[in-house]
């Protein structure tokens, strides 16, 4: 789950209404429907490869987690087979916007910047961004994250998180993406690592009750992206996250893999619109 920091193109002066157009182009040339979907036979759907409960790829090389239950959901829904495009953090936006994949279930953290080059569905699941570390590591307020090393998977919400909440000059060490940053901690690379609310339990599988949550920095909701533009897609993935809801299995995938009761998806979230316009 986390923040990307979103490249721009740069307009040359003078030129701007001669390179909008064919940007444009592009982008209609990548948009998808339902309908195409459906005649391809197959929806390709961007996912965390190494994140689990969220998204990851089991022993037995299938696709786990989250996300994965509700991919599955949303092929059935199509009507088609369903092709996971397993992603890291830094590359699930770009997959999306260049045309690899119809859609993320990709542990999307929905936040205003995002919200700038994809287009969010409702959302349809919570998460807690956390500063986790050793139990002999004191770390009490925000102001004790500056004498430490705090491993952070680079562009995800945590690094924001961790960001903005640590003193100026704290020693933040960027990886790319979660495994990375967990084994930095579990290494002791870092003191501290900044993560969601489950990398508790892939800490315990490392070193089993040696580490503890130590701060928790905000409540962020998860939603699926399309690109911008695509409102038939919006529309479509809008009305399945209100079917599953409405039918509980939603739920049962939640309760399967959180083992937690989730709190009320928010009706709107600043900054970030559900609805294609």
């Amino acid at each position: 789950m986390e923040r990307h920091s979103i490249s721009r193109r740069s307009l040359v002066a003078g030129a701007g209404a001669a390179l909008a157009l064919p940007a444009l182009m592009t982008g209609r040339a990548l948009a998808v429907t339902p309908d195409q979907i459906k005649k391809r036979g197959r929806v390709i759907i961007g996912i965390q490869g190494d994140n689990p409960p969220w998204g990851y790829v089991s022993s037995a090389g299938k696709q786990e987690g989250i996300d994965a239950d509700i991919g599955e959901l949303f092929g059935k829904e199509l009507g088609v087979a369903v092709q996971f495009m397993p992603l890291e953090v830094a590359n699930r936006i770009p997959a999306l916007t260049s045309g690899r994949c119809d859609v993320l279930f990709a542990t999307m953290a929905m936040f205003p910047d995002r919200a700038k080059a994809v287009q969010f569905s409702k959302p349809y699941v919570a998460n807690q961004i956390v500063l986790l570390a050793p139990k002999t590591v004191a770390v009490k307020t925000n102001a004790d994250m500056g004498k430490l090393t705090i491993a952070v998977a680079r562009g995800a919400a945590q690094d924001t998180e961790v960001t903005r909440n640590a003193p100026p000059g704290t020693n933040i060490l960027r990886l790319d993406g979660d495994a990375a940053s967990i084994q930095a901690v579990v290494s002791g690379q870092a003191q501290a690592v900044g993560g969601n609310i489950f990398y508790i339990r892939r800490l315990d599988e490392a070193k089993p009750g040696v580490f503890e949550q130590k701060l928790t920095f905000t409540s962020i909701y998860n939603g699926a992206c399309t690109r911008l533009g695509e409102k038939e897609m919006n529309a479509f993935i809008n009305d399945f996250i209100d079917k599953i809801k409405a039918n509980g299995e939603l739920r049962k995938i939640t309760d399967k893999w959180m083992k937690a009761e989730q709190p009320p998806m928010p009706e709107r979230i600043e900054g970030v619109s559900f609805t294609a316009s």
